[in-house]
């Protein structure tokens, strides 16, 4: 069976680099080429040995690499302009990068159908946070109140989390929460974010990584749900798993879960 051919976009940044590492390291994949925002010299020292091409140019990376997958950890906005450029040379696609919205979705699945690619987009790449979803999921049917915490480095550029917000629509699409409404309310938005009555708190300070927790209430109980990250390499194994079926599955996939069936 040949190798899978990897190009990583945002290869530079905290999950790129894991990323390059990763699929580096595979016996599965080749790892021909990184891409970053900012000039960093021809060539990529990746963890683990070697050196790979590296580009500020992905277009020129994809026109002289021609890979079966491109993965991009970058932002929103990056990401789906690099993904309108792996879709237009026929790149199947994983795409983490957090907040994209419902209309880039859309947009997504209609190019991933029209060029008969596969497109994976993954909020989170963590088994464990997939876990946590499914049985929160579970658990909304038989509480009324839902409270969502989450917290992560004071560098994320953006809040709540995308996994934060896909597990508020999972769980506010099923049914609609209680939500108290306080008479007064001292410090405007204390009361967090909501969606369908699931209420969302962001906290962002040094110390954390990805941190996820559900609350449900009911009379005389709470039930939590908590996941931790405690280093990026817990993502590497989804990383690889979506770079592995995306591959032979063409059209739109949204959550690791829908990956692998959970």
């Amino acid at each position: 069976m040949a190798s899978i051919r990897v190009v990583v976009n945002g290869a530079t940044g905290k999950m790129g680099t894991e990323t390059v590492a990763a699929v580096n390291q595979d016996d599965d994949m080749e790892l021909l080429g990184a891409v970053c925002h900012r000039e960093r010299g021809p060539r990529l020292a990746v963890a683990g040995g070697g050196q790979v091409p590296l580009s500020t140019d992905l277009a020129a990376m994809l026109r002289d690499t021609q890979p079966d997958v491109l993965v991009d950890f970058t932002n929103a906005t990056v990401c789906m302009e690099a993904a309108m450029q792996g879709a237009a040379v026929s790149t199947n696609l994983v795409l983490g990068a957090s907040g994209l919205t419902d209309d880039n979705l859309q947009q997504l699945d209609a190019v991933a159908h029209d060029k008969n690619i596969g497109i994976v987009v993954a909020p989170n790449f963590a088994l464990g946070a997939v876990v946590l979803k499914k049985l929160a999921e579970e658990a909304a049917a038989y509480f009324d109140y839902v409270d969502i915490i989450e917290a992560h480095h004071e560098a994320k550029i953006d809040a709540p989390s995308g996994f934060a917000v896909a597990l508020a629509r999972s769980l506010g699409d099923r049914k609609k929460f209680t939500r108290n409404q306080t008479e007064r309310e001292n410090l405007p938005g204390s009361r967090g974010a909501e969606h369908n009555g699931v209420t969302v708190h962001s906290l962002r300070m040094p110390g954390r990584s990805a941190h996820h927790e559900v609350i449900f209430g009911a009379l005389g109980q709470t039930v939590s749900l908590r996941h931790d990250t405690l280093g990026r390499d817990c993502y590497m194994p989804g990383v690889l798993r979506c770079i592995r079926e995306v591959v032979n599955r063409p059209g739109l996939v949204v959550g690791l879960e829908n990956v692998l069936g959970l």
